[in-house]
């Protein structure tokens, strides 16, 4: 049997304090992997830390988590990919577990959940900002996940290949997960220890502004992935607002025989009209997406899986 080609890709931007332990504990746990540190314009001295410790370093300009993972995938050729920060967070002795778990199972994707062992690890925006956008896709996309937003992962070489990465930011995790959740694509959770960072070091996730970025990913998933849910709701608010103007005006006319409040009447006249547009848009895009989800699917399975 051939032996596996394992690379640890970690995408770094001012790890300085943490990164030269991550890529120790990777080549103590994983001894035959790759290590690849890609830097993101880090002003402190991840660099050289990274070298100093064994790491292959190379450099992503455009800032951005997910600009920097859509190059790593490019880049780096490999059977298996262990994706994980560079900040000491994460449980990396359990990493083998999570390349057997993908291999034993036939997997494309592992997923670390993170369970606390530092009630400082998790901020509280970051705590509740994480189950709140996590249920919001497990209704959406019926799933069972429970940590979306980790970023402590392996993947399968057909997974990575056939990853169609657009996000720029710290919304690559969701990305991740709803393509693997929309293409119906092979992947399991595994429990790992969440650490808090060193002292010193400071996260670069912002609660608000990257909350709403994950948030906007997900509604806009949604309309590409759910179109006929996604127009058939937006539908619906424009024929309750049309029967709440446009009701007094049919009684009136049958009462009458005359049309009274023309602006009125043309507005839920309009909004009717929006209704109807609603449902076809959603039809349309159910059909592409039909179409692009079978795509995507062939172009999977032009890579062999884990077993094989």
């Amino acid at each position: 049997m051939k032996k596996m080609n394992i690379a640890v890709i970690i995408p770094c931007y001012n790890e300085g304090l943490a990164i030269g332990e991550v890529v120790r504990e990777f080549k103590q746990v994983l001894p035959d992997a790759k290590i690849y540190v890609y830097d993101n314009n880090s002003s402190d001295d991840t660099i050289e830390k990274a070298l100093k410790a064994g790491a292959i370093v190379r450099s992503e300009p455009m800032q951005g988590k997910g600009n920097v993972v859509r190059r790593m995938f490019a880049d780096v050729d490999a059977d298996i990919y262990v994706m994980s920060d560079g900040d000491m967070t994460y449980d990396i002795a359990k990493t083998p577990l999570l390349i057997k778990t993908l291999c034993d199972n036939n997997l494309d994707m592992v997923i670390g959940a993170r369970k606390e062992v530092d009630l400082s690890a998790y901020r509280v925006g970051h705590r509740w900002g994480n189950k709140i956008l996590t249920k919001l896709v497990q209704y959406f996309f019926k799933h069972k996940l429970e940590d979306m937003l980790s970023g402590f992962r392996v993947f399968s070489k057909r997974f990575v290949k056939s990853f169609p990465a657009v996000s720029k930011g710290f919304e690559i995790e969701t990305e991740l997960t709803v393509h693997a959740l929309s293409a119906n694509i092979p992947m399991q959770e595994v429990d790992t220890d969440y650490f808090a960072r060193p002292l010193g070091s400071v996260s670069k996730l912002s609660t608000f502004k990257d909350g709403f970025r994950i948030l906007m990913m997900i509604v806009n998933w949604i309309k590409d992935e759910r179109p006929m849910m996604f127009f058939s709701s937006v539908s619906a608010i424009f024929f309750v607002a049309s029967l709440y103007l446009g009701m007094p005006v049919i009684v009136h006319y049958i009462q009458t025989g005359t049309v009274p409040w023309l602006p009125r009447s043309v507005l839920a006249m309009g909004l009717m009209i929006c209704f109807g547009l609603c449902l076809l848009i959603g039809f349309v895009l159910d059909s592409l997406r039909k179409t692009r989800q079978e795509i995507r699917r062939m172009h999977y399975l032009n890579y062999k899986n884990v077993e094989d």
